[in-house]
């Protein structure tokens, strides 16, 4: 991973869990060959962990094959919410929440 072809190091993105895709407004451009064009997902990988899913992916440099980041997207269920994190160095980190119902009790206003 490189800390020179990105902005800020893992900002933070609140609850934007991305699976797919690449944060640009976060890239510099290629440390390497110091050009800034598309950056192309290498080496994508998905498994299953005990009821948790994990994908994998690096972030490469169109022109010369550069290793920018590595991108770690994780989904599970626990409980009665399906919960999402996001580790990058480009995309940033993230975790996020939501209920399998259709209503989500933490959103329910107090009675008293």
């Amino acid at each position: 991973m490189c800390n020179g072809c990105v902005q800020k190091e893992y900002p933070d993105r609140g609850n934007t869990c991305l699976e797919n895709g690449s944060y640009l407004m976060n890239y510099l451009g290629c440390a390497n060959c110091h050009k800034r064009d598309f950056v192309l997902i290498n080496n994508k990988s998905t498994e299953d962990d005990d009821g948790e899913e994990i994908v994998t992916y690096d972030h490469v440099c169109k022109n010369c094959d550069h290793v920018i980041a590595r991108h770690e997207y994780t989904f599970s269920v626990v409980d009665e919410y399906q919960e999402y994190t996001m580790l990058c160095m480009l995309c940033g980190k993230a975790e996020d929440s939501i209920s399998v119902l259709p209503d989500d009790p933490r959103q329910s206003a107090p009675l008293f």
